[in-house]
């Protein structure tokens, strides 16, 4: 009975933890997006990547907690694990673009509305940022083509502002 209730209050002490993580992400998240005057969809998209991240973490204690036979679960985590890996490394840029989103929504200066010129020695192109999604940016250019960028070459190419309003480099 003794373990039970120990069990019990490691999986409630396990819950508020995770509440608080959430609320807080939630709270520096709405933090940056109204200093940074971001979209609201951009903030879900950060948002729901961090509460994935807890909810494994979650979910992983919880199973610790309850004592559940680490080894018939290992065996079956690595064979998912298995086939994830392959697919992932198949798309190993879907991961580098999740990552250089979040990155883009707290540090970049890219906003929707945003006219840029993308420097690049094969492809020069300007327009305007209609778009910032989990994984790409969409430009409209002057003649009405859409352009997608992944999110990571965001990251590595030069971005050349074409707006007379001066970029804000404080985060908060």
């Amino acid at each position: 009975m003794d373990l039970k209730l120990h069990q019990i209050s490691l999986i409630i002490g396990s819950t508020i933890v995770l509440i608080i993580l959430m609320a807080i992400t939630k709270k520096v998240t709405r933090k940056v997006s109204l200093v940074k005057k971001l979209e609201p969809h951009r903030k879900k998209i950060v948002l729901n990547m961090f509460y994935f991240v807890y909810y494994v973490i979650f979910i992983t204690s919880i199973t610790l907690i309850l004592g559940i036979d680490l080894k018939a679960l290992s065996g079956f985590l690595a064979s998912v694990l298995a086939i994830l890996g392959v697919a992932f490394f198949a798309q190993w840029s879907l991961l580098s673009n999740i990552t250089a989103s979040i990155i883009i929504f707290f540090y970049h200066p890219l906003k929707i509305g945003d006219k840029v010129r993308i420097l690049d020695k094969e492809f020069d192109f300007s327009g305007v940022v209609k778009n910032i999604t989990g994984f790409y940016v969409l430009i409209e250019t002057e003649s009405k083509q859409q352009i997608t960028i992944p999110n990571s070459l965001v990251l590595q190419k030069g971005i050349e502002y074409l707006t007379d309003e001066p970029l804000d480099d404080g985060i908060f």
